[in-house]
This record gives structure tokens, sequence and C-alpha cells, in this order.
């Protein structure tokens, strides 16, 4: 059983005349993203592996989420996750190797709220908001990884 994690980044400030991959987070959103580690780790979800996107408030939502949950886990900083959309993230996905059962991706919407859905062909109706992540498990190993191939397990959403 291989168990995915999509986090999407935790609230970010709109600084003008910042490029939007430096945007800070905001407060709330550093208060969030610990929280998305204390409950990550309340449901004994500790990351083997984390792919990051390179912007700001994703590096940063990973190291906050991180700091209770798995402090020495490694990261992976991915460029590709930066506006990609669903397939790319499963082509990513896809490279990971056999030996990680347990990946954290952090990453950016619309992208990480469709990769979820791609991966469990569920309906959904609710949205998928800042510091928000959905727990996916999957019996695929990861290079065979597609749609319908996973289970939603759990979801978290800061606003809660």
């Amino acid at each position: 059983m291989n168990t995915l994690i999509v986090l999407r980044h935790a609230k970010a400030a709109h600084v003008p005349g910042l490029a939007d991959r430096q945007r800070p987070l905001t407060d709330r959103g550093e208060r969030d993203a610990g929280r998305a580690g204390e409950t990550l780790k309340s449901m004994g979800l500790i990351p083997d592996l984390v792919l990051c996107s390179p912007s700001e408030r994703t590096r940063r939502t990973a190291e906050l989420t991180l700091a209770t949950l798995a402090p020495d886990a490694p990261v992976q900083i991915e460029t590709d996750i930066y506006e990609a959309y669903p397939d790319e993230l499963v082509e990513l996905i896809r490279r990971t190797g056999d030996e990680v059962s347990t990946l954290l991706l952090v990453g950016h919407n619309p992208g990480a709220h469709e990769l979820f859905l791609n991966l469990t062909l569920a309906r959904d109706e609710h949205k998928f908001p800042p510091g928000a992540f959905a727990v996916i498990e999957t019996t695929e190993a990861w290079s065979d990884l597609g749609p319908g191939d996973g289970r939603l397990a759990r979801r978290w959403n800061p606003k809660d």
C-alpha cells in the first residue's frame, strides 16, 4: 500500500510588485501549515519523501508542516510542480522509487485539487483551500499510478 498526501500551500500574501514565486505566507498561512503537520502526525502519516514546488509559499508550507511532522524527511524541490497540470504531477509521482511508501507533494491549485480528483475519480463539490490536504491510498506501484488508482482516505481543511 502506498500513500500520497497532496498538500496545497497555505494562505499566501499578495504583495504588489513581488513576483508570484516569491509570495510569502500570511500569519494565518504560517499557523495553518503547522496545524497541517500536527494533523498528519496525529494520523501517523510520516512521509518518506517530500516533493515541493520551488515557490516561497510552498517551501515555507513544507518547512512548517515538517517541523512537527518529520523534521528529517528528505525534501526535493521540483520545478515541474509549479503551474503543473494533474497529468504532469502524475508523471512526476511515477518517478518515485519503490522504497517510498508515503509521499508528500506540496503544490498549488488548481493542479493539487485536480490531481486528487483524477487519482480517485471523485466528483467533488468542495473546494481545496490554501493549506488543505488529501490523503490518497493506492495498491499500485508509483510507476504504474494512473486515473482511478487511488482511494481518498482522508481530507483536511484548515477552515474546519
